[in-house]
This record gives structure tokens, C-alpha cells and sequence, in this order.
């Protein structure tokens, strides 16, 4: 398995239009199946900068390659990227704290509790 992901495997991508399956040369490959040696897929969020980097030229490249449409590959995967849209985050407006009107009774009563304890 892990020769024939080597001498003729591909890297699949999620997209939004269905899974896009790419060709990398034999050192891409050699390096795809070591970040992939524990998971079948990964999201796009863990990948390192340099492995950021090899998707997104391999993307570039445009060396992607069709797979039987009986579902069954013809060639090996070595993996799959997810490429999932960042969320966007919805930003409330900030809400105004609300103001109190202090009653007149309660005043007259906080001051008054003010004046004593000044006064002891």
C-alpha cells in the first residue's frame, strides 16, 4: 500500500463543487504520506506554513487528475485536505449599559447613611 501511494497515490480536496484530486511528483508524495502517516484527513487549519505552502502550489499547478466515476479510485489517496470556508463570525454592536434615574426616597436615604457614618 504505502509503495503504491508512493509511485502512483494522489492528494485529494475538499472544495465547495465536491472533492479535486491532485498529482504531486515523487518528493511531494514521499512528504504527503509522512503528514499523512496518522490521518486520512486533515483540516486545512493544522497544516504547517510549509505544508500551507506545498497545497497551495500544488492547487496552482493545476495538476489535477479525474478518478473513475464508479466511485472506485484508480489511483491510491494518500490523503485529504479540508478546505473549509472560515466561518464568519456575526459582531453585535456593543449595548449601552442601561441608566437608572435614582429615586428621590432612595437618595435622601443613602445620603442620610453617608452623614452618619461621617459623623461616627
Amino acid at each position: 500500500m504505502w509503495i503504491e501511494k508512493l509511485t502512483r497515490g494522489v492528494l485529494e480536496l475538499d472544495t465547495p463543487i465536491g472533492p479535486r484530486y491532485v498529482e504531486p511528483n515523487l518528493l511531494q508524495r514521499a512528504y504527503l504520506i509522512w503528514t499523512f502517516r496518522n490521518f486520512f484527513s486533515l483540516p486545512q487549519q493544522v497544516l504547517r506554513p510549509w505544508e500551507l505552502r506545498l497545497i497551495d502550489r500544488l492547487w496552482g499547478e493545476n495538476r489535477f487528475v479525474s478518478l473513475s466515476a464508479a466511485g472506485a479510485p484508480d489511483k491510491p489517496v494518500i490523503g485529504r485536505i479540508e478546505r473549509r470556508a472560515p466561518s464568519q463570525v456575526e459582531v453585535l454592536p456593543m449595548r449601552k449599559p442601561p441608566t437608572r434615574e435614582p429615586l428621590s426616597g432612595s437618595t435622601s436615604a443613602v445620603a442620610e447613611q453617608s452623614r452618619e457614618a461621617a459623623s461616627a
